[in-house]
This record gives C-alpha cells, sequence and structure tokens, in this order.
C-alpha cells in the first residue's frame, strides 16, 4: 500500500497549531504554565547561540553510549552464558528476578553516596536501567536458536566454540539488537532522571535549572531535544537493523 511521506507530519502541525492558538493568540493559559511556540523557538534561539544546547545534548549522549557500551559488554557474554548453560540461567535467576524489577532511579542514592556527583554516577545509573533488558532479550535470543541447527552442527563435527560462534550467535543477533533498541529508551530516560538530581550538566540538569529559574522555554526546548534525540537513535537503530537483515 502507498504511504505518503507527509502522513506522520500532520499530527505535529496540528499540535502545534492549537499550541499556538490557545497560548498566543486565545491567551488561555500563561506562558509561565505554557509558553507559546514563539517563546520556545527563541528560547531555542538563545541557548544554541550560546552553545548550551550543543554542550548538554554532548553530554546527555555521552552518559547514553558510556552506559549502554558498558551494560552490553557485561549483559551479552552473561545472556549467551545463560542462554546455553541451563544451570548457570538457574542459579541466577533468582537474583535477576529481584533486582530488575527495582526501577533505575532507585538507585539514585547509592549512586552518588559512591560515585559522588558528575558523570560517573548517571553512567551507573544507566548501566543499571539497560543491563536487564539487553540480558533477558539475549537469553531469549540464545534459547529460540533452533535445536535442529545446532544438532546438525555438532553432528558434522563442530565443536562447542564453532557452534556458539556460527549458529547460536548470529541466531540471537536480531534479539539482542532488540534489547538494545529497548535499551536506548530507558537509557535516555534514567539519564535525564539522573542528571536532575546527581549531576551538573546535560538536558537533565538544564532542564532541571531553567524550571527553577522559571524559563518554561528552556524547559519545553530540553524535553523536546530529548524527544528529537530519542527519535534519531530509534530510526538509526531501525536503519542497522534493516540492513543487518535484509
Amino acid at each position: 500500500m502507498y504511504k505518503n511521506k507527509f502522513t506522520p507530519i500532520i499530527l505535529p502541525i496540528i499540535i502545534i497549531v492549537i499550541w499556538y492558538l490557545i497560548t498566543s493568540v486565545l491567551h488561555l493559559v500563561t506562558s509561565y504554565t505554557l509558553p507559546s511556540p514563539i517563546d520556545v523557538c527563541i528560547s531555542a534561539w538563545d541557548i544554541i547561540q550560546s552553545g548550551e544546547l550543543f554542550r548538554d545534548s554532548f553530554d546527555t549522549l555521552f552518559k547514553v553510549f558510556a552506559g549502554m557500551a558498558i551494560a552490553s559488554i557485561v549483559a551479552i557474554p552473561l545472556g549467551i552464558l545463560l542462554g546455553t548453560y541451563t544451570v548457570l540461567e538457574d542459579i541466577c535467576t533468582f537474583v535477576i528476578s529481584i533486582l530488575r524489577p527495582i526501577p533505575p532511579v532507585a538507585w539514585i542514592p547509592f549512586s552518588i553516596l559512591w560515585f559522588g556527583i558528575g558523570t560517573i554516577p548517571a553512567v551507573f545509573i544507566i548501566f543499571m536501567g539497560c543491563v536487564f533488558p539487553i540480558l533477558i532479550y539475549t537469553i531469549d535470543g540464545v534459547k529460540r536458536t533452533d535445536k535442529v541447527l545446532i544438532e546438525s552442527a555438532k553432528t558434522l563435527g563442530a565443536d562447542d566454540w564453532t557452534v556458539l560462534t556460527k549458529v547460536i550467535l548470529p541466531s540471537s543477533v536480531p534479539y539482542i539488537l532488540s534489547g538494545l533498541k529497548v535499551g536506548v529508551g530507558i537509557a535516555l530516560m534514567c539519564t535525564i532522571s539522573a542528571e536532575m538530581i546527581g549531576s551538573s550538566s546535560g538536558l537533565g540538569y538544564m532542564i532541571l535549572t531553567a524550571t527553577n529559574l522559571f524559563d518554561t522555554g528552556t524547559t519545553v526546548v530540553g524535553m523536546l531535544t530529548i524527544g528529537i534525540i530519542g527519535l534519531v537513535l530509534d530510526y538509526i537503530f531501525g536503519k542497522f537493523q534493516s540492513y543487518v537483515f535484509w
């Protein structure tokens, strides 16, 4: 079915028009309650000119990718092991089941106590938020590997390492990528929460500072920037998945 490329922008345009009408034309709400699109554009221009927006965005992205990288280094190999060896999974399942439901923001007090204020505690919070989705998706991917393929490889003389690298791992890649895609969204949410409480830089800190100063225009700019970053990262992951599984 033909898809009109302009369809996705219809709703955003409607929202902006309604937003403009209730703030700048009808004056149904004050600028402190909800800034108008014009106020947001002015705030955006100011912090772009000052370099603050790019500086804080880069800082937030650095934390996101650092936390994601550490979580991936831990979760993917561990997930492959737990998915392959049932005994190891039985040993770890109880602990994973207890830790997994704990919200990442619940670790903020400990992250501050252990690491102080700055980048490291935020990276730790992101790690705690991302490691379990990646781990669970990896375990699921390993377990869903076709047993016939594994037995066929062994019948042909493949050793355990060959079965792992040539059969199990390629079969698990789609699930691992799905886990990473879920992890990116969680990482952004964790970063903003951590920056609002235990950091002195980044988009979360910028939003918190602007809110305390009643600069709602900058607050909205920060929120929209987070949304745009999430949209871009989701698009990149989608394209990468399409490329890998073409």
